[in-house]
């Protein structure tokens, strides 16, 4: 008997375990190997994966890793699949299903995700191949100049991403929801709020208006900060209690859990900011922990340079970094 969608997502929400990110588009991947001097091709993206996904005591922190379609196509130097290998370390494999963001008609400066158009026949190749929960991301920039995010930006990010959201459960897999307010701009904390608020609320009127099971659904989303080109930068005090109570107010309690983004914040800031919101001593409905990215990978990433004699190096500092964010997430590291 396959389990449910609520039993998986409790596994991976499991304390003291967080989310890796391993999802990046062969684009993206480019851009942080090029100015490391590291070819971009589909064997170095390999390497670096296997590099992360073959570190010891992984699984201590990390319950779930979110692949890419390159990826979970990919074996390890073993001859097995990475699902394959990551479910041996009782960790649950995961894969992004969006197809990437397009700049959005009439909308100047906004986005919209693609990805719907043969999305249940994906879902059930992914299913064969191991996966089993999903993931979903919508990109909203703040320009108060422009008035951005726009009401039309928003509403149709998201019932593209409540419609994945059915679509991903139909196939007994669970959705992860990521709608990322960036981190890019001069905007305030307080701008950075209300804006989340906003998505978040419009976000579950739409999984409820789509009848998807909340219980059965998994929240990434970005922590409530001011711009990093704003004037005045946010203390992770303040940002914990804007996430928190912004969190308070939207997020129904049946949801499985929450897990925050990194969102282009440096390893220490993403860090620092997780352990003030894993200090907080209220009470919450929903587990918390971290789906980081570059958060976590970046100091690996130097430091393996893409060459085998660095390994063991850049293994240490993946796996500190991950150790790193599991003490915080529960308000227990010390510098």
């Amino acid at each position: 008997m396959n389990p449910s969608i609520q039993s998986i997502a409790k596994q991976l929400m499991a304390s003291p375990k967080g989310l890796l990110a391993a999802d990046e588009s062969p684009k993206t991947s480019e851009k942080r190997f090029s100015p490391l001097g590291i070819p971009s091709t589909s064997e170095k993206r390999r390497e670096f994966r296997q590099m992360l996904f073959s570190t010891p005591d992984i699984e201590e922190y990390i319950s779930g890793v979110i692949l890419h379609d390159e990826t979970i196509k990919q074996k390890a130097d073993s001859g097995e699949t990475f699902a394959s290998y990551l479910r041996s370390k009782g960790i649950i494999p995961g894969i992004k299903v969006d197809g990437g963001l397009v700049d959005f008609d009439n909308f100047d400066g906004e986005t919209i995700t693609e990805g719907l158009d043969g999305l249940a026949s994906r879902l059930h190749e992914y299913y064969e191949m191991g996966a089993r929960f999903t993931k979903w991301r919508a990109a909203f920039v703040i320009d108060e100049s422009k008035r951005l995010p726009s009401l039309g930006a928003i509403h149709a990010n998201l019932h593209q991403m409540a419609r994945y959201a059915s679509i991903a459960q139909a196939a007994q897999m669970v959705p992860i929801v990521e709608p990322e307010v960036l981190y890019d701009g001069t905007h305030s904390i307080k701008s950075a709020s209300d804006t989340t608020s906003q998505i978040i609320r419009v976000l579950f009127e739409l999984l409820k208006a789509y009848r998807v099971d909340l219980s059965g659904v998994i929240l990434k989303t970005s922590m409530v900060l001011a711009g990093k080109n704003s004037p005045t930068q946010s203390t992770p005090e303040e940002v914990a209690n804007s996430t928190l109570s912004m969190l308070d107010q939207r997020v129904p309690k049946e949801v499985a859990g929450i897990v925050f983004l990194s969102g282009g914040q440096s390893t220490e800031q993403a860090r620092d900011n997780l352990e003030a919101i894993g200090s907080d001593s209220k009470d919450h409905s929903w587990p918390i922990t971290f789906s980081f990215s570059r958060a976590v990978q970046d100091n690996s990433l130097a430091t393996w340079q893409g060459k085998s004699e660095n390994i063991s190096a850049a293994q240490n500092e993946f796996i500190k970094a991950v150790r790193d964010d599991s003490l915080a997430d529960r308000g227990k590291f010390k510098k």
